[in-house]
């Protein structure tokens, strides 16, 4: 029988507990999801951990964009590593790019030095890699143990013939997590079509927030942004794509 993995990226206390009452096998926790993520603090990690049994890899990211780092921004990339590592942290989310699309070789020995065998995620920075199967080969030489990817497409539906391709090139070497758009209504389509059996997914809606007074005309960051708006896990989502998984990835046929 096959095993699953469902990862859930959260970046609240109280996403993390749904993800985790809704079956999440591991936690991805991060802040500022709603721009892709970034570091999360040392007191959101230890918050998390004390309400969350399950384990928790932590996304190493010191800002929003592209995955162009300066030598400061590495160094403190670094001592993130580092911090979580000695807070117990199970793994670490993170990637580098050099100018040219290609995996940042040193820095990410650098983390694998540093490490200090905490399972390493190779993220969403694949996506916008050059070569996305020398990328792999590298990522396998390297020693880490997964690639978060949505198939280098906004949708991990529209990603599924890479996906395939990486799945079946990987060989069981490296575990291949499908992200970008998963919920229980594609995980059944996606899995038919790589045969991948480990989804990345947050699971979140739009909550409204409970201030009553609002201040409008001013906004504390990007314009576009409503305020007023909390994005949130749900755990009856986590829930449903947890059902799709125990029922397809153990007992679905392959197509291929």
């Amino acid at each position: 029988m096959k095993k699953y993995l469902l990862e859930v990226c959260v970046d609240s206390v109280e996403s993390a507990i749904a993800a985790l009452r809704g079956g999440a096998n591991r936690l991805e926790l991060c802040s500022n999801l709603i721009i892709g993520g970034t570091t999360p603090s040392i007191g959101l990690y230890r918050q998390v951990k004390e309400y969350c049994n399950i384990p928790i890899h932590v996304l190493i990211r010191p800002r929003y964009g592209d995955f162009l780092y300066t030598d400061k921004e590495q160094q403190v990339m670094l001592e993130d590593v580092k911090i979580f590592q000695e807070e117990g942290a199970s793994g670490i989310v993170i990637g580098a790019l050099n100018p040219d699309g290609s995996l940042q070789d040193k820095f990410m020995r650098e983390v694998i030095k540093i490490s200090k065998g905490m399972s390493i995620t190779l993220h969403r920075a694949f996506d916008v890699c050059a070569d996305p199967m020398e990328t792999m080969d590298k990522a396998i030489e390297l020693g880490i143990d997964t690639i978060l990817t949505s198939g280098q497409k906004n949708h991990c539906l529209e990603g599924v013939n890479l996906i395939a391709d990486l799945v079946n090139q990987a060989a069981n070497r490296i575990d291949i997590m499908v992200g970008g758009g998963v919920n229980a209504s594609v995980i059944k389509d996606v899995y038919s079509k790589t045969n991948a059996t480990t989804y990345h997914m947050s699971g979140k809606a739009i909550k409204p927030s409970g201030m009553t007074y609002r201040k409008e005309g001013i906004s504390m960051g990007v314009a576009s942004l409503d305020e007023y708006s909390i994005w949130q896990t749900v755990e009856e989502n986590i829930r449903a794509a947890k059902d799709i998984l125990v029922q397809f990835v153990n007992y679905l046929p392959l197509s291929f």
